[in-house]
């Protein structure tokens, strides 16, 4: 017997029963000349969730002096880690991939019946058209993944506050799922001190220390609440347990520090920089609160912190890669993704 409703003739025709999967990350500019890059960090930096200034006092700071002068400055970074082949930041040949490749993992799960996509909190895809393309679809369900494993405001809570703006502009809503931040998940820091071993057993040296470095915060989003530091430390400790090394040889630090204002500390460019003038000749660093490699790990960690090391007696550099398409890491987004979907499959 046939429980489905009917609908009558001149009904529009309505796409249902499949399930959407989108992967979110934190955006790239669409190029590395001054517009693209005023245009990305206008939009980036006029973020409430990330700068929690007062509008009247950071209006005319980023719109009179940031956005003069710093465009030209970091679209010369972008170049240097830029794909040229693609034309694009290597965050969105990754997090594509990282997609693609989730898709085929996902092809047999509920009868074929799961689509997976992705977008960029900043920049394109956007993630108001990506999910409306899920919708013509036929994805009545969608389970939002931003590719953070440490939840924070300024991250995870932004990508989530985009999708939600578009679903309030929705008639008829999709039933949404956010998946839960997982940087404690044993698949995780398998996957973690896995690709660590791996990235160790290929450099020509032993590292007297490894810096485990982690995106930096005002000290201020800390004290509001945000509990990103403390699922930075736990992540930080669990992997180095899981690597058997000591608190000496494997530290947390933070980098990425933006404005006057504390951050969150250590912070890893003057840990690197007192690591190097206090005698240690080797030095390697690893990024695990990167799900795909970007300018923070390519041309900050790898770029401006190798010369740092250098420059003050160190001898033997290496960054670590992040996780990004690889087995390991395409494993810790599957296991995710399978476990937010229980009770839709």
């Amino acid at each position: 017997m046939n429980l489905e409703p009917s609908l009558p003739p001149d009904h529009a025709s309505i796409r249902s029963g499949r399930i959407g999967v989108l992967l979110m990350n934190l955006g790239t500019p669409e190029g590395t000349s001054y517009k693209p890059m005023r245009a990305y960090l206008k939009e980036f930096l006029s973020d409430r969730r990330v700068i929690e200034e007062p509008r009247w006092k950071w209006w005319p700071i980023l719109n009179l002096i940031i956005l003069s002068t710093r465009p030209s400055r970091k679209g010369k970074d972008y170049a240097t880690i830029w794909n040229n082949e693609r034309d694009e930041g290597p965050l969105k040949t990754i997090t594509r991939s990282q997609t693609e490749k989730l898709a085929e993992r996902l092809a047999g799960v509920a009868h074929g019946r799961i689509t997976v996509d992705w977008a960029m909190r900043y920049g394109l895809p956007d993630v108001k058209s990506r999910l409306k393309a899920l919708l013509a679809q036929g994805c009545d369900r969608i389970l939002l993944v931003p590719l953070y494993p440490q939840y924070a405001a300024p991250t995870s809570a932004t990508a989530c506050d985009q999708a939600f703006r578009a679903l309030m502009e929705m008639r008829w809503q999709p039933t949404v799922r956010v998946a839960h931040p997982y940087y404690a998940d044993p698949v995780y820091i398998d996957a973690l001190a896995t690709s660590v071993r791996a990235s160790l057993g290929k450099l020509p040296f032993e590292p007297e220390v490894i810096l485990c470095s982690l995106h930096g915060m005002p000290k201020e989003y800390l004290l509001k609440g945000d509990p990103y530091y403390c699922q930075c430390a736990v992540t930080a400790r669990l992997l180095r347990d899981k690597l058997g090394l000591s608190k000496e040889r494997f530290r947390l630090t933070f980098q990425s520090r933006f404005g006057p204002d504390e951050w969150l500390q250590p912070y890893t460019d003057e840990t690197v920089k007192a690591l190097a003038q206090g005698g240690t000749k080797s030095l390697a660093i690893v990024a695990p609160g990167f799900s795909a490699d970007c300018l923070e790990t390519l041309e900050e960690l790898d770029g401006e912190n190798r010369e740092i090391f250098l420059h003050n007696g160190g001898k033997d550099f290496a960054y670590l890669p992040c996780l990004n398409d690889s087995e390991e890491g395409m494993q810790v987004i599957e296991a995710v993704v399978r476990r937010e979907l229980m009770g839709w499959v």
